[in-house]
């Protein structure tokens, strides 16, 4: 058996008083951790995860640009921070709020503790504060705007002032400050990872005579997605948001890749002009010039958006990795990871010609959609992440199957993928 790895009890980057100011007048205080010192005043869109784990994935994920992440865990850092669970390469969160920060990390694979590596990133963090009364706040009244700061020196009514003048993520485009600005490729796969790999596994993903190619476009793409990908035979380019749909259409007519791929991503999909843009070009192709597509998360609503459907803001969102959604298609539940603030209106979307094929069982918005005359399908959760359950892994084989046959996903595809069908009577509407 392999020992743990105990590392130092005593993280450097610990720091004295520090607090955090919400736009309804609150004010909370704590103690910094992570990049203490600097006395910036770190103004974003305050959320919290209701994970019990996977906190460096979340503090990596892209789609959490611009915000200030609250964990309702009450205990962060105990198995410190490993390159191998990174979803990108920096911390993207704007501050960091935990109740108690562990101070020892004991974890045969971390390698720094969690408030050395905020402070390498230039994170702020803040701890021993009341965050049951903080997620309380938010979920009663909504997410809100808020300032993190160590600065002893601005009162708490400056601090909530300077909250209640920074900007809404409502029509904030933060995609060009999260993706690529040039095409890369991608050859990481799932590895150890993969559940396929592991005792119990049912079959392997489906293997394809020749490699299909994915073109992908970055909006802020998390690892583990692009990971599935690979893991799956997929050759994966990268491409920027804003690459041109000449460019797509032209490739994809000379065969230059099978599929179209669009990523999660941060902030609000109605403002991120020219991938809607893109999209609605190539959604408006002839019959058959199409890319089998595939989205996810912010994906997902910038592709309802170019059909002419419509997004609105959620009032705290869906942070957490056991979100419960049906599948409309199969009649299945499956525990999912969610990272988002918007949503699709799905009276819009019907009347754009796309049909709902998930729900969320929690509160009925829209999971996921379909073009059943045109190869595209979507979903607003994360299929790549694994808290546990790898309920949604099948939308990446789905996915192989329509660009292999280039048709609409279809209630037979999905059910391969997802397992033998079920009776009619659980396709029944929720």
């Amino acid at each position: 058996m392999t020992t743990p790895i105990t590392l130092s009890p005593a993280p450097s980057s610990l720091g004295g008083a520090a607090r955090l100011a919400l736009h309804d007048g609150s004010v909370f205080s704590g103690r910094a951790f992570g990049a203490v010192g600097d006395r910036a005043r770190r103004a974003a869109e305050v959320v919290f995860n209701t994970s019990m784990v996977g906190y460096q994935e979340a503090l990596t994920d892209p789609s959490y640009a611009g915000q200030i992440l609250v964990m309702t865990q009450p205990m962060i850092g105990n198995y410190g921070a490993s390159p191998a669970d990174t979803e990108s390469a920096r911390v993207q969160v704007s501050g960091f709020v935990v109740r108690e920060l562990s101070a020892l990390a004991s974890n045969f694979r971390a390698t720094v503790h969690l408030a050395d590596l905020l402070a390498q990133q230039g994170v702020l963090g803040i701890s021993e504060i009341d965050t049951r009364a903080l997620t309380r706040r938010l979920r009663t009244a909504g997410v809100m705007q808020g300032v993190l700061t160590d600065d002893p020196s601005p009162s708490d009514a400056e601090l909530v002032a300077q909250a209640r003048s920074a900007p809404s993520m409502a029509g904030l485009n933060l995609v060009p400050l999260v993706g690529c600005s040039s095409k890369q490729t991608w050859d990481q796969t799932l590895g150890g990872w993969n559940p396929i790999a592991q005792p119990g596994a049912a079959q392997a993903p489906p293997r394809t005579p020749r490699a299909l190619r994915v073109l992908a476009l970055d909006c802020g793409a998390k690892s583990n997605i692009l990971r599935h990908l690979t893991q799956r035979g997929c050759q994966v380019e990268v491409f920027p948001h804003d690459t041109p749909p000449t460019d797509i259409l032209a490739r994809f007519a000379a065969g230059q890749f099978d599929g179209l791929f669009i990523s999660n991503g941060p902030g609000d999909p109605a403002a991120v002009l020219a991938t809607v843009a893109t999209l609605r070009a190539v959604l408006a192709a002839p019959s058959g010039q199409v890319p089998p597509t595939f989205g996810i998360c912010l994906g997902h609503q910038m592709l309802a958006l170019a059909l002419g459907a419509k997004t609105y803001k959620l009032p705290f969102g869906h942070r957490g990795a056991n979100q419960p959604v049906k599948n409309l298609l199969t009649g299945r539940v499956e525990i999912t990871s969610q990272n988002h603030g918007f949503a699709v209106e799905p009276e819009s979307l019907a009347a754009a010609g796309g049909q709902a094929t998930h729900v969320h069982l929690n509160d009925g918005t829209l999971a996921g959609f379909r073009l059943t005359d045109r190869p595209v399908f979507c979903v607003q959760y994360h299929p790549e992440a694994s808290p546990g359950p790898h309920d949604s892994g099948y939308l990446f084989d789905a996915f192989v199957a329509m660009m292999i046959d280039r048709r609409p996903t279809d209630f037979a595809s999905v059910s391969r993928a997802d397992g033998p069908a079920v009776t009619a009577e659980a396709l029944a509407p929720v």
